[in-house]
């Protein structure tokens, strides 16, 4: 039987009738789900930006950058930032109205150092200086940015003249006290005179004259800090600079703050700066390098590289080793000469930092060499000079820029002073000898930089001849006024110095029979190891 092949089928007619169907529902399904991934991408965006505006408009939820900062940074008005008149804009933004210190990376911020903080006691720094401007104000700035609050600054000679002690009185959180006949006179009632603690250096010359001057001053200094409301007072040099080594922030009222409350003093070793030329302009700015003090160093350690640290000189360091000290500000609080405090009524219980120190920039230049001698009357002999300096290295320093020529006296800096040789400073910087301390000459320098100085002359110029034209119109419309014009600021603003109140009486425990301490060497050799420095 003959089979017949059956005839071919158009398969498109027949089974390809649904697949055009099939392909655009497929196809729409695709479409539909990309539309709502966009539709999501697009919602998502705008849901959180509500959300965020909902969040910030109520006040709570979010944490912003600002709000971590401390309590006592604040952002000023704009209308404060604009109350300021100077002459270059941009270094009005930096000082800000407050003319407290500013970065040029936080620009607009401004440190309130007194901004009330009960985590935080308010510390008093109070000097003796006839410093000028180009030392005195890099000095204040940097303690005013390690949260100084109160400035005491007793100023004699340059320091003194208007146009210094005019740019000083401009400065938020500082008094300055002129050395007039009222004080003085004032002076010299004070109880000191007629007690023993202190009596050793009455009547002697230059730096023995101005060790009971600085006593004195710290004296008055108690009662004026007491009065502004502090917590703490320090003296300090104006070559000193506090380094607040292991405070867990770079701030001296963290670091008191830290301090058990029956501590009555904390006692600052001192590191001596160690400069590396002889041509140092800025101290502050160029100085990095720094040799220990005995203190912070293993007794093995200061003996055995004793000679190479020493270099022929008579000391470890070439001026004082036994640092400085803050007191707690109480009752019956008096100094004991300007490196400790002392108590009439007990003696103060005191610590000492292990890593915190007062930096001294001594000798840091080698005008310092003719300036300390031009200060001083006495005779470069070797006899004369033991009643004029308590230390051997000054009175050494004396004799050659007494006697010798320039030529001279540049050789002998550069053997005793300056560290030029590189092998000798890696090897004690690798004993931990020396040590290289960059924090406040980076802060200084920033401060240079962003014009804070600069800008403080320039507003407390201005600020004068505000009120000078000020006491000229009064003259002409008041011809009995008796304020006539003054060079750059009113003289009766500033000669006021604060009275001081009645001390308490002396007591009969021993606690005021503690002799003044004065600016001591460290040990040396000839001392037994481990014995016999109990003054430290």
């Amino acid at each position: 039987m003959r089979r017949t092949r059956p005839e071919p089928t158009d398969r498109s007619h027949s089974e390809g009738m649904p697949a055009p169907a099939q392909a655009p529902s497929a196809a729409a399904a695709g479409g539909a789900a990309w539309r709502h991934l966009l539709l999501l991408l697009t919602a998502l965006p705008l849901a959180l930006a509500l959300l965020a505006f909902a969040l910030q408009w109520r006040g709570g939820g979010v944490d912003d950058a600002g709000s971590r900062w401390p309590a006592r940074l604040a952002v000023p008005a704009p209308s404060r930032l604009q109350s300021l008149h100077s002459s270059a804009a941009s270094c009005v933004e930096v000082l800000a109205a407050s003319a407290a210190p500013a970065f040029p990376y936080l620009r607009g911020w401004s440190f309130h150092f007194d901004a009330p903080d009960t985590h935080h006691p308010k510390v008093c720094v109070q000097t003796s200086t006839s410093a000028g401007l180009d030392q005195i104000l890099p000095w204040l700035f940097y303690h005013k940015v390690v949260g100084v609050a109160h400035f005491l600054l007793f100023v004699e000679g340059k320091a003194a003249k208007p146009s210094v002690a005019g740019v000083l009185e401009s400065i938020p959180g500082v008094k300055v006290v002129y050395r007039t006949k009222e004080l003085e006179e004032q002076q010299a009632r004070s109880r000191i005179w007629d007690e023993t603690w202190l009596s050793g250096f009455f009547y002697k010359p230059c730096n023995y004259e101005l060790f009971v001057k600085q006593s004195l001053n710290m004296e008055m200094a108690i009662v004026m800090a007491r009065e502004s409301g502090m917590d703490w007072i320090m003296h300090l040099d104006t070559d000193e600079l506090l380094y607040p080594g292991g405070a867990s922030e770079y701030s001296i009222r963290r670091l008191l703050a830290d301090v058990p409350e029956d501590v009555d003093m904390v006692i600052f070793p001192n590191y001596e700066s160690s400069v590396e030329r002889d041509d140092i302009k800025d101290p502050f700015s160029e100085v990095s390098m720094f040799k220990k003090n005995y203190d912070h160093l293993p007794k093995d350690t200061y003996f055995g590289m004793y000679k190479e640290a020493t270099r022929g000189n008579p000391n470890y360091f070439i001026t004082y080793g036994n640092g400085k000290s803050a007191a707690r500000i109480q009752d019956h609080l008096r100094p004991n000469g300007a490196h400790r405090w002392h108590n009439y009524a007990k003696s103060p219980n005191e610590i000492k930092l292990e890593e915190a120190a007062v930096l001294h920039y001594t000798y840091t230049k080698f005008s310092d060499l003719t300036s300390r001698r031009d200060r001083c009357g006495c005779k470069p002999t070797k006899e004369d000079v033991k009643r004029c300096f308590m230390l051997d290295f000054d009175r050494a320093a004396f004799i050659i820029a007494s006697t010798a020529s320039e030529e001279d006296m540049l050789r002998w800096y550069n053997e005793r002073v300056v560290w030029n040789d590189k092998q000798l400073n890696l090897k004690l910087l690798r004993k931990g000898v020396l040590t290289r301390i960059y924090a406040p000459m980076a802060i200084v320098q920033g401060l240079r930089e962003s014009g804070v100085f600069t800008s403080v002359i320039a507003a407390a110029v201005d600020n004068a001849k505000v009120r000078l034209k000020e006491s000229v119109d009064r003259n002409s419309t008041d011809p009995d006024h008796e304020d006539g014009p003054r060079a750059f600021v009113a003289a009766n603003n500033a000669r006021k110095i604060l009275n001081v109140a009645e001390p308490a009486p002396a007591y009969r425990d021993g606690g005021g029979a503690s002799a003044a301490v004065p600016p001591l060497s460290p040990p040396g050799l000839d001392v037994a190891r481990g014995e016999g420095l109990t003054r430290w």
